[in-house]
């Protein structure tokens, strides 16, 4: 057996980000920059008011209260065609420019209306108060997003504040899932003796989609190598990254991982990593765009391991992201959770959640079987059990976090 650092660099040493690409904004959500997003606007580009009130001259109130006529109203969008005088204010609305000669606002709740004519300031104002400058939130030439960030709903709102439709990003991974297995059932009829729902496809397809790339079903290949040749090869020229299922382990007619070590030509390797679930895996760079391929293990709950472990931060570095991993952080235990007396490290579903005194508590584990799909539905992290460490109530438990909502207390 490898360890699982060494596995994980195995998959990794030889991949780079895919080549850019311009997209219009609204494909954008979830992409990485392929360089710096600079500012080509100030914004905002005028000063305007940042309250519905009464604009002015600051100096005006430099002795405190202040009677100053009224001579104008400014709505957001509009443009006073006067110039603020000595002793005057002009109703004014969020958002709207500033008139000529003002250079602040009072806030409506503070003041005093006197008929329709007058306003009553009650106190000194300061030059600039309540009032947002040229290039406040941001300067031409600033940088908006780095290279290699990842396009999230405040950036792209950020991006289209500068009247840009499109923006450059690393191409979003177009991601192809075979399962193979003769004992798989192809469709929704009723099964034969001996068939299987097959699990691992819908599963991996809406784990790549969830993780913000192009999921393609490349269907069911049976237990032929011929067959899963074929497969594979044409998978490999219609997408970027390539995941099978079943075929890596020891058996007679596992094929998937001598079919990637013949199409990697050298730079493939089957591999039993000391981990549990999904000790078996296969992986290659195939042809000249260095594709790479996985041959995961065939029970849907290491298939589920495999793919966080080494697919999904495979995924991320094809997308551009700099970072590749799922959040881990450390949890109190409210259950003791059993260690086997063995030399891997065990990958476990549970349920965690952050309680009243601010730490992320498990309060739950799912029973312990690769083939146990349905026990571990309703868990949103992963915890990791290191050989030799001590995993009792109270004591601490490293877990990757696989759903940060479901981690509010309830």
């Amino acid at each position: 057996m490898i360890e699982l650092s060494e596995a994980k660099e195995f998959v990794l040493r030889e991949l780079v980000a895919l080549a850019p690409e311009i997209v219009a904004l609204d494909d954008a959500l979830g992409c990485c920059t392929a360089s710096d997003v600079v500012a080509r606007e100030q914004v905002p580009n005028f000063a305007n008011s940042s309250m519905d009130g009464f604009t002015l001259r600051a100096v005006d109130t430099s002795s405190g209260s202040a009677q100053l006529r009224i001579v104008d109203s400014i709505l957001a969008g509009q443009v006073s065609s006067m110039r603020l005088g000595p002793g005057e204010a002009m109703r004014i609305m969020t958002g709207a420019p500033l008139p000529e000669g003002a250079d602040a606002v009072c806030k409506i709740e503070d003041v005093t209306l006197e008929g329709t004519d007058f306003v009553i300031i009650p106190r000194h104002l300061d030059s600039g108060e309540c009032v947002r400058h040229p290039g406040d939130d941001v300067k031409v030439g600033q940088v908006l997003v780095s290279a290699r960030s990842e396009l999230t709903p405040t950036a792209l709102a950020v991006v289209a504040g500068q009247g840009m439709s499109s923006v450059a990003v690393h191409r979003r991974p177009v991601v192809g899932v075979l399962s193979t297995g003769d004992e798989l059932a192809r469709s929704t009829d009723e099964l034969l003796q001996g068939q299987i729902r097959d699990l691992n496809r819908p599963l991996l397809l809406a784990l790549v989609k969830s993780s913000g790339f192009r999921a393609v079903d490349l269907g069911v290949a049976a237990d032929d190598y011929d067959e899963i040749v074929r497969r594979l090869s044409d998978a490999v020229e219609r997408c970027d990254a390539v995941i099978s299922t079943g075929g890596v382990s020891v058996g007679d007619v596992d094929h998937v991982k001598n079919v990637i070590s013949q199409l990697a030509e050298g730079r493939a390797r089957s591999m039993q990593v000391a981990i549990k679930p999904a000790k078996p895996f296969a992986f290659g760079v195939v042809g000249p765009a260095k594709t790479p391929v996985f041959g995961l293990p065939g029970n849907p709950v290491s298939t589920r391991v495999s793919f966080e472990l080494f697919v999904r931060p495979a995924l991320r570095t094809l997308g551009g992201h700099r970072v590749i991993e799922r959040l881990e952080v450390k949890a109190v235990l409210d259950i003791a959770l059993l260690v086997p007396d063995d030399d891997k490290t065990h990958f476990v579903h549970v349920s965690a959640h952050i309680e009243e005194d601010g730490r992320v508590h498990v309060s739950s584990s799912a029973r312990h079987k690769s083939h146990l799909m349905s026990a571990i539905v309703a868990s949103n992290a992963i915890a990791i059990l290191v050989p030799g460490g001590s995993y009792e109530v109270g004591e601490s438990v490293r877990v990757i976090i696989l759903a940060a909502d479901a981690l509010a207390h309830t």
